[in-house]
Parts: C-alpha cells; sequence; structure tokens
C-alpha cells in the first residue's frame, strides 16, 4: 500500500508539472527520433558491434567493486526498477521545470546506456523522451547484469579512455579483474564528470568524487567496508553513515 502510494504520489506530481510544457509536441518528437535511430540500426544490432570490440570485458571479469560502486553511485535501485526510476524522474523534472531546461538527468543507468548507444548530447525534454522509449527496449531484451556489462564497457572515463578495460589499463596498469578496492572506487567515480574528476589533472577534485563513491557503497552497497585505514586515508568518516 505504501508503494502504491509513492508512485500515485509520484504521477501526480509528473502531471501537474507536465501540463505547464508544450506535452504533445514534446511527446511526438521524442517518439518520432526513437522510430528513427531504432528503424536506421536495430538495438540488437548496436550491442552486437559494442560486444565485439577488442576491448570489451564480460562482467564475470570486472572486479566486484568497481561494479557495486557504479550501481551505488550512478543508480542504487537499478536491480530493482524496469528501466526507469520514478522517484528520480519526479526530482528530475521539477528541477528541470524551474530552471526551464535540462540541469538534471535524473537518468537511470538503463536510460545512460540508451544514450550512449543512440543518442547525441543535446539536452532538450523530447531527447528524453527518446530515452525513455529506448530504455524500455533495453529492459525487455536484456537482463540486468547485461545492460550493467554493456554499460560499463562503452562510458567515458575521462583522459580518452572509452571502457572500464581502457580505464584500468590507462589509469593504473592492470586488468579490470585485479583493480584494488581504491582503484575501483575512483573509476566507478568517473562516468559522472569524467575530464572533471580525471585523477591524472584533478586528483584532489577525483579524491572527493572517491569518498561520495565509497559513501553510497557504504550506504546501498552489499559490500562490507573492510579496508579502514584506507577510507581513514582518504578522510571518509567511517562513522557518517
Amino acid at each position: 500500500m505504501k508503494k502504491i502510494y509513492k508512485y500515485l504520489i509520484a504521477f501526480m506530481i509528473i502531471t501537474i508539472i507536465l501540463v505547464s510544457i508544450p506535452t504533445s509536441k514534446v511527446l511526438i518528437d521524442g517518439y518520432r527520433r526513437y522510430k528513427e535511430v531504432i528503424n536506421e540500426v536495430s538495438l540488437q544490432d548496436k550491442v552486437d558491434q559494442i560486444q565485439k570490440n577488442d576491448n570489451y570485458v564480460s562482467i564475470e571479469n570486472i572486479d566486484e567493486d568497481f561494479l557495486t560502486g557504479i550501481v551505488s553511485v550512478e543508480d542504487h535501485r537499478f536491480y530493482n526498477h524496469k528501466g526507469l526510476d520514478f522517484i528520480g524522474i519526479v526530482r528530475a523534472t521539477i528541477n528541470n521545470i524551474k530552471e526551464g531546461k535540462i540541469v538534471q538527468g535524473g537518468s537511470t543507468i538503463t536510460q545512460q546506456l540508451a544514450k550512449n548507444i543512440y543518442l547525441n548530447g543535446n539536452k532538450n525534454f523530447s531527447r528524453k523522451v527518446t530515452e525513455l522509449f529506448l530504455a524500455k527496449d533495453i529492459e525487455r531484451l536484456f537482463s540486468k547484469d547485461e545492460i550493467l556489462e554493456i554499460y560499463v564497457n562503452i562510458i567515458n572515463y575521462g583522459n580518452g579512455y572509452t571502457g572500464i578495460k581502457e580505464a584500468s589499463k590507462g589509469y593504473f596498469d592492470v586488468n579490470t579483474n585485479n583493480l584494488s578496492f581504491e582503484e575501483a572506487s575512483m573509476l566507478a567515480g568517473l562516468p559522472q564528470c569524467p575530464e572533471g574528476y580525471n585523477p591524472k589533472k584533478h586528483y584532489e577534485r577525483s579524491i572527493k568524487r572517491q569518498q561520495q563513491v565509497i559513501a553510497a557503497i557504504d550506504k546501498y552497497g552489499e559490500r562490507n567496508l573492510l579496508n579502514q585505514d584506507y577510507l581513514l586515508a582518504v578522510g571518509y568518516d567511517l562513522h557518517a553513515a
């Protein structure tokens, strides 16, 4: 009952907000763009192309702490939603309407994957609609682990590195299954702002972002934070969470 009430409130808020913008045009443009991109190259064909890349790494060969960090900090409800996070959408929609433009994505990992596979960097409401349609297709065709695997293999980690294999070798000269917790938590923080958190250029900033990742793992992850000496060294308060 509590869950139904939460979604009812979310629906009401979104409805109230959407009446203040040209909704029909946004929906039509977004759906039209969605049909264009999938008719040009199917989602399965796109993924097949991605997986043929020499730097593509299967999820069983990727460090577990890194994966936990990515999910915890980017989309902690990832394994519980169907591609859309209604709570995140409501929060982002309110902020975007206030600003009159897209300032906050509220995007799930699935939506981010859709954007990286098909869409450019233009931020507008119709593109978000396109993203939502693509996200539903992705969730229908692939398992959660498959979605996460594809995602970490195609996103930007800064310094010219695309995909977790390039980032692991480029920043730390290690394979994706040999990352230390320190390295894994650092890499997990990069996708939000790859160049802004690039540890080779902005080390102090990257450490602060790493602390956010560690806090997210501590709050949402299933891992017990055992490396307490390191956490204290980077300034993470073990008693804050």
